[in-house]
């Protein structure tokens, strides 16, 4: 089993002790973007919890940057944040969406290349 990246493991952590989880995955995506290998700068987030009765879904995100904004702050570049209550996530059969993937345009690729 490979070992998780501090990053991504300080994300795993402060969602579960930010919010009562009933299902947590964080995914690190950066290999799907145009950044050097063993990046840290793009997750896939989907957590189920009960936290999120009520709320929509603008609401929901800011509770989660609430948590993040240290990861946010220090290079996480993006988060694609799947975010249920455990009946949308039964509803839902269980899969969050797939991410798209890269189309490219880094500011790093040369113009013209």
């Amino acid at each position: 089993m490979a070992e998780t990246a501090p990053i991504q493991t300080a994300i795993e952590q402060k969602l579960s002790e930010g919010f009562l989880a009933a299902h947590l995955l964080v995914e690190n995506e950066s290999h799907m973007h145009s950044v050097p290998p063993n990046s840290e700068t793009h997750f896939k987030v989907t957590l189920v919890s009960d936290d999120f009765a009520g709320k929509n879904r603008v609401k929901r995100h800011q509770a989660i940057y609430g948590v993040l904004g240290a990861e946010l702050q220090a290079g996480v570049h993006a988060l694609a944040l799947h975010l249920y209550t455990p009946e949308e996530w039964q509803a839902r059969n269980g899969v969050s969406p797939s991410s798209p993937q890269c189309m490219g345009g880094s500011r790093h690729d040369k113009a013209g290349s």
